[in-house]
């Protein structure tokens, strides 16, 4: 077998919050990590559906974003923005 090559192998300390709270269509149940990594950016965790992505402000106006990286309506997404503003 051949030695595994790693690109990185890092251990970093990160600040998680978790987060549940209830839409008009349905519930959100996030993990928000932050670490020194993705320049300034969160990995926000949809803990229900399975789905994640890195998320900044900027990424926030970006239409359609949300809508994709979770599998959102627009309402959903919009309501998933809204606490996000607050949030980030």
């Amino acid at each position: 077998m051949t030695e595994r090559f790693f690109l990185y192998d890092d251990l970093v300390d990160t600040k998680t919050r978790f987060v549940s709270f209830m839409g008009d269509n349905q519930r959100f149940d996030l993990a928000i990590i932050q670490s020194d990594r993705y320049y300034g950016k969160q990995l926000i965790l949809d803990i229900q559906g399975n789905r994640f992505a890195i998320i900044g402000p900027d990424d926030l106006d970006e239409e359609g974003y949300l809508e994709y990286a979770f599998n959102l309506s627009e309402e959903d997404a919009e309501e998933l923005r809204d606490f996000l503003r607050e949030t980030l």
